[in-house]
């Protein structure tokens, strides 16, 4: 008769977890948005607030504010609420754009997406979000804000970064190999030496024995 094979208990408990989770709620994470863009390129200001009861209906809307490197007040420069955004300052005006959650009034994404990045957006950027709970007696009405340092660098400077990160990883592969061929080497060596040294040993016995 052949062996049965239990599952493991990570897949039991991953597939309980998966019947226990409702089909029609997306699973919410909160990650943290990228610091460093490239000058020229396209960039997502990633910015995510997740409900903390998913059985509450909920809506919420969304404003970006921006502060220049060199100033010291915040002005708003988007703003995402029912199902459309607005660009608000003229600086990011065809250039920033809604990345954040879709076809849905309860959102927990608030992401955008500026494109054609230049040093001008180098600066300290705040997400609010203005969440709404239903609940069937009441609302209750939360912020949320995320904020994070934008710095923009040429595109130079991140291809020489990743050059020299590449090489070093190859210099650090071969210099261990190097040294791994050494080490057989004088382990090698070592072992020969002993085994010399044992066979000349066995011979003095040998040569020993046969004179008495």
């Amino acid at each position: 008769m052949p062996a049965v094979h239990e599952p493991p208990l990570v897949l039991m408990l991953l597939t309980l977890l998966a019947l226990q989770a409702s089909p029609g709620r997306a699973a919410c994470v909160e990650v943290d948005s990228d610091t460093e863009a490239v000058a020229g390129d396209g960039f997502k200001l990633g910015c995510i607030s997740c409900k903390m009861r998913g059985e509450v209906s909920a809506r919420a809307y969304v404003d970006w504010y921006f502060r220049p490197a060199d100033e010291s007040e915040f002005y708003r420069v988007y703003s995402y609420h029912n199902d459309g955004g607005e660009v608000l300052d003229q600086q990011f005006y065809e250039r920033l754009h809604w990345n954040g959650s879709k076809q849905t009034l309860d959102l927990q994404d608030g992401s955008v997406y500026l494109l054609n990045v230049s040093y001008n957006d180098s600066g300290s950027y705040l997400c609010v979000f203005h969440r709404t709970l239903v609940y069937p007696e009441y609302e209750f009405s939360t912020n949320t804000t995320k904020s994070f340092y934008l710095n923009v660098v040429p595109r130079l400077t991140r291809g020489i970064a990743s050059i020299l990160s590449e090489v070093m990883m190859y210099v650090s592969i071969i210099g261990l190999q190097v040294w791994l061929v050494v080490e057989m080497i004088y382990c090698y060596r070592k072992i020969a030496a002993a085994g010399e040294e044992a066979l000349r040993e066995s011979a003095s016995r040998k040569s020993s024995k046969r004179r008495h």
